[in-house]
């Protein structure tokens, strides 16, 4: 039996927050299930085993989804996020939990060193954290968690406290990330734009020197196997970005990685959309954000489409060229709301053309061109299909009018999430579950889909451009 169809079980003393009513589909009930096990009495991990502390944007994405069990948990998911923001403005891609071992994953507290190697940034003193982020997802969450009970919201004053710590986040991006002077933020490592491993990465990297395969071990080879993680060389150099970028006491600058990334810049949009919503809320007068988000997307489509690609490219902003690489964030601004209708129609085009193959040859977009030479259907984010990259398709698709696809890619996911057990990636041919099961964001990700009743209106397309109410 697939272990994710089992329910949790209740350790001692510990309220189980959602009972399931006989009505439940057994795939609601399974994911359910999935998050539970996962809670760890103020976030959620996204796997036990893997990953075993709070990561940043899985914990939006399963705020998401947690909005539809526990209304107080998802606010509770985002709020310990928040909680260990710097002082700059930066939320960090990994908050440590104290009580995990040290050698349980890698790079762990004793390598960021960030309430001392931080100190100038701001780092807190009362949490370790990693020294890099991760995509913008937050506000978009934070807003959809309080539409799920706008009541309870409002009487904890959930949106009051998190409005001011989601505008300094913003806010570092736009003023301390635009290296390429262009409007756009970049990524000084490829863990910051989470597809942690994209070939679209490959190019800037090789100006890299790895660091010593000796001076580290890698904890994420004891949870998954190696064909599907990356490889000692890629990994090596992941380690010296991170140790240089540490030794520079966090601070931002040119460094031998920058990136403008489509998907990374799209998600800020979104998320000021969302932040204006809130802002209107709340009764906040403050920076124009909708005028922002648009201003993101024309920056978006100015700097990195290449109507060649028929999708959006990544930036090398050192070398001043975009990488001819089609990687599935190119194909993520779909999400907008202001993209120009003709360059919608030829996203879904691609998406659905021989270099991603949806509703021909995969049933989910699969993360990298599978034309590319560097494809590879196992090997994280060099091809296999991953459930937050498709639940936001999803809604792009949705949003610029391909009804049909949208419901087609929906379909696709539940069965996927639920013949894979909650997979973190899949094969996007055979839907072959690859790395770990019981994901964190695959279960609630699968949840909101669920709920989010496209026949209903749902599925945070108005979150995205603030049409709706609370």
């Amino acid at each position: 039996m697939d272990r994710t169809a089992q329910r949790a079980p209740r350790p001692p003393g510990r309220t189980v927050v959602y009972e399931p009513s006989s009505a439940a589909s057994p795939l609601h009930v399974r994911a359910a299930a999935v998050l539970e096990a996962g809670w760890t009495g103020t976030s959620t991990v996204p796997s036990r085993g893997l990953y075993p502390h709070q990561w940043s944007w899985d914990s939006a994405f399963i705020a998401i989804g947690l909005r539809h069990l526990s209304p107080l948990r998802a606010q509770t998911e985002l709020e310990t996020l928040l909680a260990a923001q710097w002082a700059d403005g930066r939320i960090p891609h990994i908050v440590f939990n104290p009580s995990v071992p040290l050698d349980a994953y890698f790079p762990s507290p004793d390598f960021w060193c960030s309430s001392t190697a931080g100190s100038a940034a701001g780092a807190p003193r009362t949490v370790q954290t990693s020294g890099i982020v991760q995509p913008p997802v937050h506000a978009l969450a934070a807003w959809l968690v309080h539409l799920s009970d706008p009541g309870l919201s409002r009487a904890r004053g959930f949106l009051t406290r998190a409005y001011p710590r989601l505008a300094a986040w913003h806010g570092y991006l736009l003023h301390r990330r635009d290296l390429g002077g262009g409007g756009l933020v970049s990524v000084v490592h490829p863990w910051e734009q989470g597809m942690d491993n994209s070939p679209c990465w490959d190019r800037p990297l090789s100006r890299v020197t790895p660091a010593p395969a000796r001076s580290f071990r890698r904890a994420d080879l004891d949870h998954g196997a190696p064909e599907d993680r990356p490889t000692d060389l890629d990994y090596g150099r992941y380690v010296r970005l991170a140790a240089d970028y540490r030794d520079r006491g966090y601070a931002d600058g040119p460094g031998d990685f920058a990136v403008e990334d489509p998907a990374f810049n799209a998600l800020l949009a979104a998320s000021e959309y969302a932040l204006d919503r809130i802002a209107r809320e709340l009764g906040v007068t403050g920076p124009a954000r909708r005028a922002r988000a648009e201003r993101l997307t024309e920056a978006l489509v100015e700097g990195l489409w290449d109507p060649a690609a028929g999708m959006f490219l990544c930036r090398d902003v050192r070398a001043g060229e975009k990488i001819p690489e089609r990687g599935v964030s190119g194909l993520i601004p779909l999400l907008l709301p202001a993209l120009p209708r003709d360059l919608a129609a030829t996203l879904v085009g691609t998406m659905c053309g021989p270099h991603f193959g949806l509703g021909g040859t995969t049933r989910l977009v699969p993360s990298y061109d599978l034309l590319g030479e560097a494809f590879d259907p196992h090997r994280y984010w060099r091809g296999p299909a991953w459930f937050n990259t498709n639940w936001l398709l999803e809604r792009g698709l949705r949003r610029h009018g391909a009804r049909g696809r949208a419901d087609a890619l929906r379909k696709g996911m539940l069965h996927t999430a639920g013949a894979s057990g909650f997979a973190e990636y899949v094969d996007p041919y055979t839907a072959q579950a690859c790395g770990v099961t019981g994901f964190g964001w695959t279960a609630a990700l699968t949840l909101d889909l669920l709920h989010d009743r496209p026949a209903r209106g749902g599925n945070g397309l108005t979150a995205i451009n603030g049409e709706d109410r609370a």
